[in-house]
């Protein structure tokens, strides 16, 4: 497979970190309006994860600064699209006309309509399409679901996901709700995601929080309503601008024990009925490397993403998009 990448910023960047590892794949091209970052400089880009940016060998790289011309190359089959979320569904629509397989940075799309629309678009024209969901292909997140899919620990009773940072000082659009979403959704979709990918899609969902993005605040606490499991809680935001620390974390009890995780220096562990505690086998590779080696796998198979299929991530966009409707209505429970 050969792929281009189209946006260099922090995610742009990220995956371009993982695709050194990955087999089966050559970045063939980069799509990018900055000429600094499209040069392979990108030692000024800032996230939420990891350190400062660094330099990219882009001499046997196509570089180009409009997406359209990497959509046209021959020389590429596939597209990474690391852009804001309001841009996923023009630029997905272009590259699959063009015949590009495409692989569209999470959430999938501002709305439902448009996440169908995508896949429509995909299936018609008989292409890959993956969105990066990548907790799916992270290592503490893919033990948890191996230990529940296993059944050996019984019915889960409570599960929570949270997610917190700084109001993001590097990317403007992510303050603007047209652009994002919001903070709450952009971020709090990966939570969303890997519970839905773990329990199914709830029923109904109901929501608190404060959202102020001008001031860097944005924070919502959800109850994903389930007729088999007691209590989902997904919790977490912006706590104001630049300082505050970036941190994950699951806790999800079952009959026969807890599973506990936080990137707070809690690797994921399980603390069993009888009061041992078992450390989980984790995956050595890295979430965003193993989430582009599977689609890349996809892409040279010819096989749709099962392990991550569009109508699931666009199934996570609408429950998500329930969150903040209910967040908005003092906390009234939306059908999903």
């Amino acid at each position: 497979m050969r792929i281009a990448i189209i946006g260099l910023g922090f995610m742009g960047s990220t995956h371009l970190k993982g695709l050194q590892t990955v087999t089966g794949a050559t970045l063939t091209a980069v799509a990018e309006v900055d000429p600094v970052k499209r040069s392979g400089d990108m030692s000024g880009i800032q996230g939420n994860l990891g350190g400062p940016g660094e330099k990219f060998d882009f001499s046997t790289v196509a570089q180009y600064a409009d997406a359209a011309e990497a959509f046209g190359d021959p020389n590429v089959d596939a597209v990474d699209i690391c852009l804001p979320t309001h841009l996923h569904k023009p630029l997905t629509l272009a590259a699959l006309r063009a015949g590009k397989h495409v692989l569209v940075e999470k959430p999938m799309g501002l709305h439902l309509a448009e996440c169908e629309e995508m896949i429509a678009a995909a299936e018609g024209a008989g292409k890959i399409l993956m969105a990066a969901q990548v907790l799916r292909f992270f290592p503490a997140y893919t033990a948890l679901k191996r230990v529940l899919d296993s059944g050996e620990l019984g019915p889960v009773r409570t599960a929570l996901f949270r997610r917190r940072c700084a109001a993001p000082a590097w990317s403007q659009w992510l303050k603007q709700a047209d652009k994002s979403g919001g903070g709450v959704f952009d971020l709090l979709i990966h939570d969303v995601d890997i519970a839905c990918f773990l329990f199914g899609k709830p029923r109904a969902v109901s929501a608190t929080g404060y959202e102020n993005l001008g001031a860097g605040i944005d924070m919502l606490t959800a109850q994903l309503h389930y007729d088999h499991i007691p209590s989902v809680t997904i919790s977490g935001g912006w706590h104001h601008p630049k300082a505050y620390p970036f941190s994950m974390e699951y806790t999800v009890s079952a009959e026969g024990g807890t599973i506990d995780y936080s990137t707070d220096n809690r690797p994921p562990a399980l603390y069993d009925a009888a009061g041992e505690v078992t450390a989980l086998a984790l995956d050595e590779a890295d979430g965003y490397a193993a989430e582009i080696q599977y689609f890349a796998d996809c892409v040279n198979a010819g096989k749709q993403p099962e392990m991550c299929m569009p109508r699931d991530s666009a199934q996570s966009v609408h429950v998500a998009l329930c969150m903040n409707e209910s967040r908005a209505h003092g906390g009234a429970v939306v059908d999903c």
